[in-house]
């Protein structure tokens, strides 16, 4: 059986000092509203591990070895300073936006995905309408939601779109096997794993997602490749909860997504 390399994924979302000025601005989102300062600090505890962080394609996923990968989700306006901080860093990041939210406000903008590819950066698909509970969607919406995201995304930065990070990161298997059927090769999910698993000709790979509160030693030691298993184990206690009491789930995460006015 071949040795699959270790990703060490982390999941990311706005990173800005104004949270109304970017992304979301439901009560669920500002927990993952990192401020600039926060930010540059897990950039140097991440770059206390043994390896730079890379892009999603660039990865061998046929021959052993490990990569970090940091990712931005949503699309929000701050992923054009979080890009001018890799850079400066020499590091490429991976960003997974909402095709519906692409130029309007406190989103990117088209030509804003165009500048991020051509910084060096991934630009990839988050859905196109960013269902919060994407595993409630039926199979056939799954289907079209990855596919309008994918063909929009296309479109506008003239390439083919073949990276997806999963929405509200719940996955199932009925929503891993609709992102091949929608040409997606590379899909990420917000489950902390570091081995990726291949399904329908699709990598699955696992992230870490680093909210306010995260500490730097934590960041470091994952970026160092440790601490996975108790980050999964703890990823899981909670999915637990939330697949036991669903209606609770549902009532919670409608509490959590009620959306405020933004700048």
């Amino acid at each position: 059986m071949p040795v699959l390399p270790q990703v060490a994924g982390f999941d990311y979302h706005d990173v800005t000092d104004d949270p109304t000025c970017s992304g979301f601005q439901h009560r669920g989102a500002l927990a993952y509203k990192l401020t600039h300062r926060a930010f540059a600090a897990h950039l140097d505890g991440i770059a206390t591990g043994p390896v730079a962080p890379t892009r999603l394609p660039d990865i061998d996923f046929t021959r052993p070895g490990r990569h970090v990968l940091l990712t931005f989700d949503d699309g929000g306006k701050s992923a054009l300073y979080t890009s001018e901080e890799l850079c400066r860093r020499g590091w490429r990041g991976n960003f997974f936006v909402v095709s519906s939210l692409i130029g309007t406000t406190a989103f990117l903008s088209a030509a804003d995905l165009r500048h991020l590819v051509r910084c060096g950066h991934i630009v990839g698909s988050h859905s196109h309408t960013h269902p919060h509970i994407f595993r409630d969607l039926a199979p056939q919406q799954m289907l079209e939601e990855w596919r309008v995201s994918c063909d929009t995304i296309s479109q506008i930065i003239g390439a083919p779109c073949l990276t997806a990070a999963v929405p509200g990161g719940d996955i199932s298997p009925a929503v891993i096997a609709s992102a091949p059927r929608a040409g997606v090769r590379l899909l990420l999910t917000s489950e902390p794993w570091l081995t990726p698993r291949r399904v329908d000709g699709c990598w699955v790979l696992g992230r870490y997602a680093p909210k306010v509160n995260t500490s730097v030693q934590r960041v470091a030691e994952l970026a160092q490749f440790r601490g996975w298993t108790s980050a999964r184990l703890v990823y899981r206690l909670k999915a637990l909860g939330r697949s036991g009491l669903p209606w609770l789930y549902r009532h919670h995460v409608r509490h959590t997504t009620r959306e405020a006015r933004v700048c």
